[in-house]
Parts: structure tokens; sequence; C-alpha cells
């Protein structure tokens, strides 16, 4: 019984004032006594009571200075104080429950009363920590249902996109590999400070995410193009450009339902822009330089280095070295200057080791253009 009885410490440096208030609460509670604040802290180093009752006028450390003391320690930050004190003015109380304290109890207190208003506080504690506990249990649920939803709807959107870039009975797999060749660049540039003000802002892992319906307008797009196994005409190309305009259209539907999403914002800026060059000969608006978007100039990169390392059913996969070299010449003209000095110092460092193998995909081209 005497183990379920809570731990109550009474720190006065009065030992009249201890032995009456041992009296009163023994019956209750299980009662820890101390003459002075810093024989309080050497007994909080082995006991953890429910409550303290503290004295404000007491030689050396003062009720004040100790209650600072508790609340800037860890262990002891939780733990309700009552001041018991022979002061009576508004100003004591007022500084005494500004300190942290929950209650403020005048000596000599009437031992019905202290047991009441300990009973109270110690029910108020209890439920304080229960509603707590229940509040951090809601929310590891929370947490748990949205890691597992937002992993499902991960799992759909790529699933999608593959299926968009490769219908048909022939793997995929230019999303995953985009995505990763943007990872690399993203995280490179932010390291080596490059645009760093257009950077500053960005959620990461959701623009990695938004990356894969970089070509979701191509799900508009007929089979007899997508699958045709040879270059594409100059009408069919012109169709297949089209799969931006798709795209955009596609993602502001969606965004009509939800306006505030950064997810469905990057994906446009990817679908909108990813086609676009540096001497403004891109497709769809002719944008030039840094009128491009930075994603867009980004994802160019990622896209043309995938498609140049790919293999397709009318060229063979060019070797890392010659695709780099490629996407080398093309800098100032097709790319971003910045970009491609950065993805020179890097990609043979960081890219032929997480290269994945070439792969078939049957998807169209033109003689002028790598990616579509």
């Amino acid at each position: 019984m005497d183990a379920e009885r809570k731990l109550i410490m009474m720190v006065d440096d009065n030992l009249a004032n201890l032995k009456v208030g041992k009296i009163a609460l023994t019956d209750t509670y299980k009662v820890l006594t101390a003459t002075s604040a810093e024989k309080m802290f050497e007994l909080l180093e082995r006991y953890s009571p429910e409550m303290i009752l503290l004295d404000i006028e007491m030689p050396d450390m003062n009720g004040y200075e100790a209650i600072k003391l508790l609340k800037e320690r860890p262990e002891t930050a939780d733990m309700p104080v009552i001041f018991l004190t022979a002061k009576s003015d508004g100003e004591s109380e007022s500084e005494g429950l500004s300190l942290g304290a929950i209650d403020y109890i005048s000596k000599p207190f009437s031992p019905p009363l202290l047991r009441k208003r300990i009973e109270v506080h110690l029910l108020v504690e209890s439920q304080k920590r229960e509603l707590q506990n229940f509040s951090d249990n809601l929310r590891e649920m929370v947490k748990e249902k949205t890691r597992a939803a937002i992993y499902l709807q991960n799992k759909i959107i790529k699933t999608v996109a593959e299926l968009v870039e490769c219908r048909g009975d022939i793997t995929g797999g230019h999303i995953e590999r985009t995505q990763h060749c943007l990872d690399i660049l993203l995280r490179t540039m932010i390291e080596h400070n490059i645009y760093p003000e257009q950077s500053a802002a960005w959620d990461i892992d959701t623009l990695l995410q938004s990356s894969q319906l970089h070509d979701v307008g191509k799900i508009s797009i007929s089979d007899l193009i997508l699958q045709k196994p040879g270059r594409l005409t100059d009408e069919e190309f012109a169709a297949m450009k089209k799969h931006v305009e798709f795209g955009v259209d596609i993602i502001e539907k969606i965004e009509a339902g939800d306006n505030d999403s950064d997810f469905l914002s990057y994906a446009k800026i990817f679908i909108a822009y990813h086609h676009e060059k540096w001497d403004g000969s891109g497709y769809p608006y002719g944008l030039a330089g840094e009128g491009i978007p930075l994603l867009g100039r980004l994802m160019a990169v990622a896209d043309v280095y995938d498609a140049l390392t790919s293999e397709r059913p009318y060229k063979n996969a060019f070797p890392h070295e010659e695709a780099v070299k490629i996407i080398e010449e093309g800098r100032g003209v097709h790319f971003d200057p910045a970009l491609i000095d950065l993805f020179t110092d890097f990609a043979a460092e960081k890219f032929p080791a997480n290269r994945a193998e070439p792969f078939i995909c049957a998807e169209g081209d033109d003689n002028d253009n790598f990616s579509v």
C-alpha cells in the first residue's frame, strides 16, 4: 500500500513547520523533508517527488531562486511546486506564480486545506499527463498514418509515371533514373552554393517526388507515336511536343481542388520547362537564360543525360564519358552554363557509380532532341 502512495517533498528551514506538514500528510502520502534548498537539490538526485512544497523565506537560497533552478533543469522542470509562505501580499503571490509555481499557500496552514489543495493539484497534474500521453499517442498515430499515405501516394505516382513513360510490355526506368540524377544535381548545387536564393525555400523530398510527373502529359499522346520504332517525322514530333501542354493541363485540373500544394507547384514547373533551352530555341515557350525556371534547367540536364545513356530501338546507349562530352558541348546553348560547369566537375565522380544499366524503352525521338 505504501508503494502506491505518492511522494511529496516539503522544503522549509523551520523544523516545526516540517513536523506539522509531515503529520498532516503522512496518512495519505509519503513525505520527504528538507531544511534548505541545497538539501532539496541533493535529495532530488535520488528521488522524484510528485510535488514540492517550497518555503519562500529561507537563508542562503530562497524559494524564488530555488524554483528558477528547478525550472531550468530538464529533470525537474515539470515538477509541480506549491509555495509555502508567511507573506500574504498580492505582489509576492504574483511573483511566485510568474516563476512557475502552481499555487501559493499561506502559513500557518490548515492541515485539511493543505491536503485538499495537494489532492486537487495532483489530480490536475495526473489529468495533464494523461492528456499529454493521449496527445502524443494520437500524434504518433497521425504520423504513422501520414507516412503510410505518403508511401502509398508515392508508389502510385511512380507506377503511373512509369506506365506513361513506357506503355506496353517493355519496362522502363527513365523516371527512376532521372529522379536519381536530379537528386545528385540538386544536392551538389546546394552544397556548392549555386543559386542559393532560388533554392533556399525548396522542400527537396517533395520536389524529387514531384519530378516523377515531368512527362505525365504523354498519357495523352498516341501509342503510334510513343511506340514508334524509329525517329519521328516533323509532324509526329510536333504532336509529341504537346505532351508538355497536356501535362500542365492535368496538374492545373488537380490544382483546382488543392491550390496550396508544393508538390503540384513543383510538378507543374518540371512539366512546363524541362524542354526549354538556354538559347531560347526550346519548347513550348521559347524561354531563354534565367527566364527559364531553375527547376526546369536542372531537369533538362538530368533528362538529356538519361536519354543519352539509355539504349533506344534506333540507337545504342552512349558511354558515360561521351554523354558528358555532348552535354558539355551544349553549355550556353541547351543548358545553363553554371549547372554544366558544376556537372562537369562532379559527373565523373558521382554518376558512373550510381548509373543504372542501359535499358530499352520504345520512345520517339528526333535528330535534334535527345529527350522528348
